[in-house]
C-alpha cells in the first residue's frame, strides 16, 4: 500500500481517499432529502459543477502553459489533458461536485428550517 501513497498512484489515491467518502455522504442525503426530485436536483447540480471544473481546468492548462508553476514527475500517472495532469482535473472537477452537492444540501436544510419557523 505504501507504494500507492508515494508513487505515480499518489495523488490520484489521496484524492479519491478523502473526497469518495464525502460525495457518498452528499449523495446519500440527497437521495433522503428530495427523494423522487433527485434526478431533477442533479440535472440542475451536476453541469454547472462541470463547466466550472473545466474552466478550472483550461484555467490551469493557461498558467502551466506560461510557466507559472507545474506538476512534479513520479506522483501522478502522466496522463495529460494539455499541459494539466489528469489527476488535477479530476480535483477541479469533484471540487466543484463537492461545492454544488453542498449548496443543494444546504438549501435543504434551510428549507427544513424555514418549514419549522412559525
Amino acid at each position: 500500500m505504501s507504494g500507492l501513497m508515494e508513487g505515480r498512484w499518489a495523488y490520484l489515491v489521496h484524492l479519491l481517499g478523502w473526497a469518495l467518502p464525502v460525495i457518498a455522504f452528499q449523495l446519500g442525503m440527497l437521495f433522503w432529502h428530495y427523494r423522487e426530485r433527485t434526478g431533477a436536483v442533479l440535472r440542475a447540480v451536476l453541469p454547472p459543477a462541470f463547466m466550472v471544473g473545466a474552466y478550472l481546468s483550461v484555467a490551469d492548462h493557461l498558467a502551466i502553459a506560461a510557466g507559472i508553476w507545474n506538476f512534479g514527475e513520479g506522483k501522478h500517472l502522466g496522463i495529460y489533458l494539455g499541459k494539466v495532469p489528469l489527476e488535477e482535473v479530476l480535483f477541479f472537477l469533484i471540487t466543484s461536485v463537492l461545492v454544488s452537492l453542498g449548496l443543494a444540501l444546504f438549501t435543504a436544510l434551510w428549507s427544513l428550517r424555514e418549514a419549522r419557523v412559525p
